[in-house]
Formats: C-alpha cells, sequence, structure tokens
C-alpha cells in the first residue's frame, strides 16, 4: 500500500498534558500543513484514486548488483555515503565473496527468504542472495549463513522507527555454536568471538539495506539511539554449564536442533549484588527483582546469569527456569496506582481493559493500593544461562521474547 493514506502528528507525545495534545489535533500536521483533523477526515472519506486503488506487491529497486570498477577506498566510502553500511568499514561484497557466501546454504540465491519492515512501512522482500551480500559485508563466514538466513526469515528488524530506542537480542542454541566457535564462555558478551560479533552486525546490515531501516528523521525515530544497535546482543547460551534446560527446549525445540530466538526492548543492564545477601546464602531471585523493578512492564524481562548462579539456584530449589520465573512473577510487584500513571498503560493495557482481555479487565477495577505483578503473565519473564564462571554476576535486559526459528532449515 505505497500510497496509504497517513496523518502525522507532531512529537513528543509522552509526557505531554492533555491540552497539549488538544493543540497538537487542532493544529496542523507538520508534514503536509494541513489542518490535521480535516486532514483524517479527507482522508477516511475523499474517493480512492487511481493509483491508490491499484492492487500487488511493492518491488523495490535495491541498485545495480555491483559497483565499481573504483579502488577499495572509494567504494568503501560509497557505501557508507549511500546509508548502506554501520559506518564501520565494511567487506566489499565481490562476486567471489559472494559465491562463498551462497555456498553456506542449499537454497538458491533467487529463492524470496521473507519480507521485512522496519516500521508501519510497506514490508520489502529479499532473497538468498540479497541476504548473502550483507552477510558479506558484516564480515560474515559462509558457516554462519544460515543463521543469518534464520534470522532474516523471520522478518523481525534489528531497527524499529519508533521514537523509543528499542535494542534486540538473539539467543542461539544447538550444536551449531560450537561448529562456529561462538563464545558462550569467559567474556560472552564482549567483541571476543568472530560469530557472535558478526552474526549480530548482520543483522544491522541487512535491517538497513533490505528493510528500509535506519534512517535518522525518516525511518528511524529514536531519540538518544542505542549503542547495541551497532551488532545488537547476540548470546550463545551455555548449555553444557547449566543445570537447567536449554532456552529453545523451553520453546518447543529438540535438544539437538540449532535454533534462534528473537527479542526486542529498551536494553541490558548489569546487575552486580543490587542486593546485599549472605556469601554462603546468595538470594539471587531477589537481586533478579530488585533489577526488574525498575523496569517499564511495556517489555518483559530477560535474566542473562552465569552459570554459577544457576547452579546455586539449583541447589536451593529451584530446579527447573520455570520454578524461578514462578517465584519471579509472583514477587516482582507494583501498587495498581503506579501502573495506571504509566503511559505505556493508559495508551496500551487501557483499551484492552476495555474490551474484557485479562489481567488488565481486572487489574484496571482493582484498587490503587492493591498489589499486582510487574508483567502481565509468565511468559513475560525469560532466563538464558551464559558467562564463564569467574564470578557470579548476571545482567538483566528489558527485552521481550518474540519468535524462535530454525537454522537447520537454512544449511
Amino acid at each position: 500500500m505505497p500510497h496509504l493514506r497517513i496523518t502525522f502528528t507532531p512529537h513528543p507525545v509522552a509526557t505531554k498534558t492533555p491540552e497539549e495534545l488538544r493543540a497538537y489535533v487542532e493544529g496542523n500536521d507538520p508534514i503536509s500543513g494541513k489542518p490535521m483533523m480535516k486532514e483524517i477526515v479527507d482522508d477516511l472519506t475523499l474517493p480512492l484514486t487511481a493509483e491508490e486503488m491499484k492492487t500487488g506487491m511493492v518491488h523495490v529497486n535495491v541498485g545495480p548488483e555491483r559497483y565499481g570498477p573504483d579502488t577499495p577506498r572509494n567504494l568503501q566510502q560509497f557505501y557508507a555515503d549511500n546509508g548502506m553500511t554501520d559506518f564501520l568499514p565494511i567487506f566489499l561484497p565481490t562476486d567471489e565473496m559472494v559465491d562463498e557466501m551462497l555456498a553456506g546454504t542449499s537454497h538458491k540465491p533467487d529463492e524470496v527468504v521473507g519480507k521485512m519492515a522496519a516500521g508501519a512501512y510497506p514490508p520489502w522482500e529479499y532473497t538468498v542472495k540479497q541476504v548473502a551480500i550483507n552477510a558479506v559485508m558484516a564480515g560474515c563466514k559462509p558457516e554462519y549463513f544460515p543463521t543469518i538466513l534464520a534470522i532474516a526469515s523471520s522478518g523481525t528488524p534489528s531497527l524499529m522507527s519508533s521514537t523509543n530506542s528499542f535494542a534486540y537480542a538473539a539467543v542461539i542454541n544447538g550444536p551449531i555454536r560450537d561448529k562456529l566457535n561462538m563464545n558462550y564462555g569467559i567474556g560472552a558478551l564482549g567483541p571476543f568471538a568472530q560469530p557472535n560479533a558478526a552474526i549480530g552486525r548482520a543483522w544491522t546490515l541487512l535491517t538497513k539495506n533490505l528493510a528500509n531501516g535506519g534512517v535518522p528523521g525518516d525511518t528511524y525515530m529514536g531519540s538518544q539511539g542505542n549503542n547495541l544497535n551497532y551488532n545488537n546482543l547476540v548470546i550463545a547460551e551455555n548449555e553444557a554449564a547449566s543445570p537447567w534446560v536449554p532456552f529453545h527446549v523451553q520453546k518447543g525445540f529438540k535438544a539437538g536442533e540449532n535454533v534462534v530466538s528473537l527479542f526486542r526492548g529498551l536494553g541490558i543492564v548489569p546487575g552486580q549484588g543490587a542486593r546485599g545477601t549472605s556469601t554462603d546464602t546468595p538470594k539471587y531471585e531477589e537481586q533478579f527483582s530488585d533489577l526488574f523493578s525498575v523496569f517499564t512492564g511495556f517489555f518483559g524481562g530477560l535474566v542473562v546469569a552465569d552459570p554459577l548462579i544457576a547452579v546455586s539456584l539449583y541447589a536451593r530449589g529451584y530446579d527447573t527456569k520455570e520454578k524461578l520465573i514462578d517465584w519471579l512473577y509472583k514477587n516482582t510487584t507494583q501498587t495498581v496506582k503506579d501502573y495506571k500513571s504509566r503511559d505505556f498503560a493508559y495508551g496500551f493495557d487501557y483499551p484492552r481493559a476495555l474490551n474484557g482481555l485479562e489481567p488488565y479487565a481486572t487489574w484496571y477495577k482493582m484498587p490503587d493500593d492493591a498489589v499486582i505483578p510487574r508483567w502481565p503473565h509468565l511468559n513475560d519473564i525469560n532466563v538464558v544461562v551464559v558467562g564463564g564462571q569467574t564470578n557470579a554476576f548476571f545482567q538483566g535486559g528489558c527485552l521481550s521474547y518474540g519468535v524462535s526459528v530454525s537454522i537447520d532449515k537454512w544449511t
């Protein structure tokens, strides 16, 4: 729907008084300059034009297959000047390197992988070869390619047009972690392994180049941006050191399957003893809850725990992740008054309450001093084990689980 009729409001909308918001509505569209309410009425009532009545898919011209001949330095600058990079040097996608990347999958170069939109725009459709070009640019090896294709097939962008500065994460499970030499031990979340870094970077580049994302002021509106957007948060779970079942098994996959699971939210925060505890009986669940208490309830809570923490909790009776999650859900609470005072609750949850959707309908009927969970559902909390067991630290992510995708399908 390339000619969809759209009205824009001034920003920011959050934190504005009712009077200020009414002035927005009674004023002009900042893009078209037309009175906003008249524009809305016209958009809803005027007959469609011939162009607006056309059907079919939008086909995007992504540019020529190759650039040059030119010097490597000039080509690097060309890609950067045209917004096709993350403004760090790329690997130039020569025919030879793209062919090598394509050898990492049995799927045909012209096969459609999926489609993606980095906001409320018509999604762009892309092929295996187009994803391969971006994988080369990110510094990936051919053996990484099935994982990148799995991410691309999900339709999940790593950049979003929201005024929130979103962050994205990928949790990788299965034997492929060792096949690719992914880091899930010491420094697992740092810049110490090529597959962790390059897979995450490829996700950002394909979002920019194949999903119309990442143009500040146009398709990206995050007010401050997010440093994680460079190569996102790629987490290979330390399955061998964890006493619990791996994350992908929790989502219904077999232990021997290779799976990538995707999250989005606002980021991740180190938690290194948020609550003082005795060293012989550390209460990690309470520390998780303390850190969660400052998160917005609009996104879920993701715990990234060192194996030392997981083993300690297991020994204290949390022999499954589900038992730990149940405790966190019941003990990370808020008052109804605090809940209702949040912008996201009024904008997103209150309409659900009016439609009778639970638990929102019940929550909005409760007195202000009543205590309710921080999140609407148990599955809003997730736990992943990663780290090298040099210290019992954890990190908490204000991140919601989205989808899990088979990597094996793209080998």
